[in-house]
């Protein structure tokens, strides 16, 4: 891609909004220092210096697309609790619509709370029920996310899958069928309970873990003609037009059917790992959003989820970091 197309692009995302639909959470994060072992247990004690409370999963890839400059619109379901008000209250700080968010009454708002002493990440406690939401409960989803559609100028939808409940195979059903009538890109970053469940999408995004568990396979990571082979079933058993697999620090695999790219992961000082995969899947529906091939989608895609990694704790892509490194990526 030229400079000149590079920022195009870059400013045409402030004209997309995206339907983000999909397990919503908080990550929770207590900051601090270790100095010495327990008494108690061979543990480490961590003297906390700072609490935090950030939006996660399905919330943090709206965080990501809010950051490229698109607007997105969350479709999820909270608890009626403190932790569901405290949700709500960090959407508004970031800018986020809440319109398709359904509050539950007999289930908690999700929270995965981090321990880091130092730059390191200790321990990680989850709250969470991730049974399915219920018939009635999904049908009120899908009510409220059809009167989005209806009401606003969609340019996109993501499902961002955390195996939590709210995604069913009902709701992908009536949604991607939806989509598929108002020609808009469905992009899908999977997990195991719906994962061959999709069909009819345009981008399917797997990390490689996930594809083996969900195929049943036993291939090698960097054996692409092997992968090549197992995601044809989902172009020619589901109509997925793109398969996006990532690869952690070999890169990124992408097919469309007929042939496949791998995008080499490139040389950065991780930090943390934690919400690559949603900075991933936020940036490759901004690119099916505007049109790009897989190739280019990939390699943005790649560059956005290495530059987070270098980030401690979740932390959404920075668009103008992104845009350099793919000028110079591109140049």
């Amino acid at each position: 891609m030229k400079v000149s197309e590079l920022n195009s692009l870059f400013q045409s995302f402030s004209t997309f909004r995206i339907l983000v639909i999909g397990d919503v959470m908080i990550d929770s994060y207590m900051w601090g220092k270790v100095e010495r072992i327990s008494p108690e247990a061979p543990v480490p004690v961590v003297s906390i210096i700072k609490r935090e409370n950030r939006l996660g999963g399905a919330a943090n890839v709206a965080l990501n697309l809010r950051s490229l400059g698109a607007v997105p619109v969350i479709c999820a379901a909270i608890g009626n609790d403190e932790k569901g008000i405290i949700f709500n209250e960090l959407c508004e700080q970031k800018g986020i619509s809440t319109d398709g968010i359904i509050t539950l009454h007999d289930r908690p708002t999700t929270v995965k709370t981090r321990i880091i002493g130092g730059n390191q990440h200790l321990i990680r406690v989850d709250e969470e029920v991730d049974i399915s939401i219920s018939e009635s409960e999904t049908k009120k989803l899908s009510e409220r996310i059809f009167l989005l559609l209806n009401k606003e100028n969609i340019n996109a939808i993501v499902f961002e899958d955390y195996d939590k409940g709210v995604i069913s195979q009902s709701l992908i059903q009536a949604v991607t069928k939806e989509a598929t009538l108002r020609n808009i890109p469905v992009c899908v970053d999977p997990k195991k309970r719906n994962f061959l469940s999709y069909e009819n999408v345009t981008l399917f995004k797997p990390n490689f873990r996930e594809l083996l568990e969900g195929l049943k396979l036993d291939i090698h990571k960097n054996d692409f003609d092997a992968i090549f082979k197992a995601v044809q079933y989902f172009h020619n058993t589901k109509n997925i037009k793109e398969v996006m697999v990532t690869l952690s620090e070999l890169g990124i695999f992408i097919s469309n059917g007929n042939e496949f790219k791998t995008i080499p992961t490139q040389v950065r000082d991780v930090a943390d790992v934690s919400g690559a995969g949603d900075t991933v899947i936020s940036i490759a529906t901004l690119c099916k959003a505007a049109g790009l091939n897989y190739i280019e989608t990939a390699a943005i895609s790649n560059i956005a989820g290495g530059l987070v990694c270098e980030k401690v704790g979740v932390v959404p892509v920075e668009k103008q970091a992104l845009l350099e490194a793919c000028t110079k990526y591109f140049g």
